[in-house]
């Protein structure tokens, strides 16, 4: 086998399992929450409590993996998320009661905040400098894949349920088994991280030269290896807000922030409502809404393919002023009433065009990109937190915006997000297309 594939390859589809998990795992829920809530009786806010424990374990693995990365290395620690994802799938599809599975879920998070900081950050320091960022945006798309996955699976497992005998186990639960298949991908994840390397970047840090340099030689030739690696000290966290990291820092800060202020979450969480209020009846709804995620999927690929020739502030300014149109063109169908000629099912179509290949993918790419290996783990827990807490408060503003406001300012205040995240990547982000890792400090200064 070439070793070219053999080892960046085979090292990027592992890392991009975690992606695909972190997807599934967070969708899955949408499907089995009705089953679970009829199952257990559950009020409104114990049923809130389901829902969001995962979010509490995301945050939980968030704040522990950066400085665990950076000390015992990435391999550990995707490693650790695959063990998570299997254990919560396990324990959710046998749960014997509503404390456990909420546990379960709550492992589960634990992963996905794993796996949102070490899986792009691995794949950037494994990565040849000329394909890093389409590399790292194969983990955005394996999230989408895994989101299709979850509502794919759902979709099957009801259907064989509505077929099945009445005592089977199915009919009666079949959240367990909706749940229960995120661990067959849990195990393919804990057998590829056995077969694939340490970063060699985190090697070097730590002093262990010769390994390290082996692993990049096999890894990228001649290409993007440091003239001369040398370890450096673990960095403290203080040394995050440092007047040197202070531009990165606020780089890796507003992008996630943007991403979940663009409006994807209310589209994601909410778009059968969205469409429902908007005088499309709830069927053909969900039909959108499955709609909507093959988009994302397919529009993931634009960034793949132009990322690290178009680069990554083109490909952001492009994306996201089309976003902010998209969403002022779908306030105004709501504005005006002009939904049922699809015209918004449209709009919304293309503004996730638009998110999934700028918005979407390029945070976890630039933020891979722009700090210095000794610190990279924890200055991507930051960035990482500031996402999950952004998402947290999208979620909770949705609702209170649709029902004060309405849907066109809902959308018209998403497009105002937009515009400022093409202002914040026109001003701030310099462009890091081609360039090694270890001349971060050079584009920065340049810039």
């Amino acid at each position: 086998m070439n070793p070219f594939v053999k080892y960046v390859g085979l090292a990027t589809f592992t890392a991009a399992l975690g992606g695909l998990l972190f997807g599934f795992d967070m969708a899955v829920i949408s499907g089995a929450l009705l089953f679970v809530k009829d199952q257990f009786q559950l009020t409104d806010a114990v049923q809130g409590w389901f829902v969001s424990s995962a979010l509490v374990g995301c945050i939980a693995g968030v704040a522990v993996s950066g400085v665990l990365s950076d000390r015992l290395g990435r391999k550990k620690m995707l490693a650790a998320a695959a063990v998570l994802f299997l254990l919560s799938a396990a324990g959710s599809a046998l749960s014997p009661g509503f404390t456990v599975l909420v546990l379960a879920r709550i492992a589960g998070g634990v992963g996905v905040g794993i796996a949102s900081i070490v899986a792009p950050l691995y794949i950037s320091e494994i990565a040849p400098a000329h394909i890093r960022g389409r590399l790292v945006t194969l983990y955005q798309l394996a999230i989408t894949a895994g989101i299709l996955l979850a509502y794919l699976t759902n979709a099957a497992v009801l259907q064989y349920a509505q077929q099945a005998p009445a005592a089977n186990l199915l009919v009666a639960e079949p959240w367990r088994a909706m749940i229960g298949i995120g661990g067959i991908p849990s195990l393919l994840f804990i057998i590829c991280i056995a077969f694939i390397p340490e970063s060699p970047r985190w090697l070097l840090q730590t002093g262990r030269t010769a390994e390290g340099m082996a692993i990049l030689q096999k890894m990228n030739g001649n290409i993007d290896v440091p003239a001369s690696p040398a370890a450096a000290s673990r960095g403290a966290f203080r040394e995050l807000f440092s007047p040197a990291l202070r531009k990165p820092m606020l780089i890796g800060i507003l992008l996630p922030l943007f991403s979940q202020f663009s409006g994807i979450n209310a589209v994601i969480y909410y778009g059968p409502r969205i469409l429902n209020e908007a005088g499309i009846n709830i069927s053909n709804a969900l039909l959108s809404q499955t709609i909507f995620g093959i988009a994302n999927f397919v529009f993931t690929l634009i960034a793949i393919w132009k990322v690290d020739s178009m680069g990554r502030r083109p490909l952001y300014m492009v994306g996201s002023l089309g976003a902010a149109a998209s969403l002022i063109f779908a306030g105004y169908c709501m504005h005006t009433g002009a939904t049922g000629n699809l015209a918004l099912v449209v709009a919304i179509i293309l503004f996730l065009a638009c998110f999934a290949f700028s918005l979407g993918p390029l945070k976890f790419v630039i933020a891979s990109e722009i700090y210095p290996t000794h610190i990279r783990g924890q200055a991507m827990a930051v960035s990482l937190m500031t996402m999950w807490v952004a998402d947290s408060i999208v979620g909770q503003l949705t609702p209170v915006l649709l029902g004060k406001f309405g849907g066109a300012a809902t959308f018209w205040f998403f497009a105002c997000c937009c515009l400022l995240a093409f202002w914040t990547v026109l001003r701030m982000v310099p462009e890091t297309k081609g360039r090694s890792l270890e001349a971060m400090d050079d584009v920065f200064k340049a810039h």
